[in-house]
């Protein structure tokens, strides 16, 4: 026994030692959009579009920011009313008024969900049909709980231009104010870099493609080539689905020619993207108990997954081995006083701490919160089990009182 128990620590241990030095650095912070300098040589005009469907609570706060933007050049919004019951257009109206800015506000009140789209998606597609008469040179792409950092759209315009990027996103700071909050959503931040490490994402070399749908900036002339939205128009995690079709479709060459018209630039393998960090943007969302955050998660980690039963068992045994077998093998090496096991689980708890301290720097919770990854993997194990069941039982894929069907465009 002492053994296999022996050969499963070395296992794991082995995997986290290829985690840290082949995967990516996935577990760095370091790619930060405020890092990005702000001097613009061009000013593209740019329309951003909000999809809406009962957001009254947080449409003050949040379209404010965007109205407030210090972006210099042409700037629109289209907030798309997703079929709203709780007046979220009339908030709106508000607001537009109450910054002084009702000009630059643009109201569509959305039409009946067509078969064979995501309502989010069907809200942006409209927005995006209606913000085309401003012919943009980028849309912005956010979300109605998503509250902006004053410079964000300058540093997102001036990433894209600087570096001739098709797409630029960034993580917005989720909140982490509440127990479960800060137990649990810098851990769904880490996995998510995890799954997407940010280098690869950002090179355009490597096919994985990411992005974060709070914040994407996207090039008009990137989305035409792709073929809009519609390409993507039943993908339930649509932010990832939108940046692997522009990084497959390849984009202009020359860098700073974004924007001028130039269509002379000789066409790379890939589309051009960028995914970092943001800890000025943020959103307001609350996960402020164990189940909104399980809901959260259970919505869509079996699509992440492909609804694959084969995938999913791979990780119903794979977290377990890189999570739990160290923090189990130290108690049961102390227990059987064998330290060569209690030892070799320790390093490997160790190295996953040092992985995730980063992430929980980042987010300013408590360092001890580091060592607390293991049970952490568990819940999020148990949360993508859940996910599974939800959709064998029709029920996957809820939001906002729509259950959508398990097709995916990913």
């Amino acid at each position: 026994m002492d053994v296999i128990v022996l050969g499963l620590m070395l296992l794991s241990l082995t995997i986290w030692l290829g985690l840290l030095c082949f995967w990516g650095q996935f577990w760095r912070t370091d790619e930060q959009l405020e890092v990005t300098e702000t001097q613009l040589e061009s000013l593209p005009v740019v329309c951003a579009v909000v999809p809406a469907r009962n957001e009254a609570e947080l449409i003050p706060t949040t379209l404010r920011s965007l109205l407030l933007q210090d972006y210099p050049g042409s700037f629109n919004v289209f907030l798309v009313d997703d079929r709203s019951t709780d007046r979220t257009a009339n908030f709106a109206e508000g607001v537009a008024h109450a910054v002084g800015k009702p000009q630059q506000l643009h109201i569509i009140s959305g039409e009946l969900l067509p078969p064979g789209w995501s309502g989010k998606l069907w809200a942006v597609e409209q927005g995006i049909n209606s913000a085309s008469k401003f012919a943009p040179d980028y849309f912005l792409l956010t979300d109605a709980d998503i509250e902006h950092d004053p410079g964000n759209l300058q540093r997102l315009v001036a990433k894209a231009i600087q570096e001739d990027l098709d797409m630029v996103s960034v993580m917005v700071r989720l909140r982490c104010d509440s127990f479960w909050e800060k137990l649990l959503i810098p851990a769904f931040v880490f996995f998510f870099q995890k799954l997407y490490p940010f280098r690869w994402v950002n090179n355009p070399n490597n096919p994985t493609a990411a992005a974060a749908g709070g914040s994407i900036l996207i090039a008009r002339e990137a989305l035409e080539r792709i073929g809009g939205i519609q390409v993507i128009r039943q993908a339930l995690i649509d932010d990832c689905a939108l940046a692997q079709a522009v990084k497959k479709s390849g984009g202009q060459g020359d860098k700073g020619t974004r924007g001028i018209n130039n269509t002379q630039s000789p066409m790379p393998s890939q589309g051009r993207i960028w995914l970092g960090l943001s800890s000025l943007t943020r959103s307001l969302r609350p996960y402020d108990s164990l189940a909104t955050i399980w809901d959260m998660v259970a919505r869509s980690a079996y699509t992440q997954l492909n609804y694959s039963p084969l995938l999913l068992l791979g990780t119903l045994v794979g977290m377990p081995l890189i999570y739990l077998v160290p923090p189990v093998g130290v108690l049961l090496g102390v227990v059987w006083g064998s330290w060569a096991i209690a030892l070799t689980g320790l390093l490997g708890w160790l190295l996953m701490s040092f992985a995730y301290y980063p992430t929980i720097r980042f987010y300013k919770c408590s360092p001890w919160l580091a060592f607390s990854l293991p049970a952490i993997a568990f819940l999020y194990t148990l949360m993508t089990l859940d996910s599974a069941i939800r959709h064998w039982q029709g029920r996957g894929g809820a939001w906002k009182g729509r259950v959508y069907p398990s097709s995916d465009n990913l």
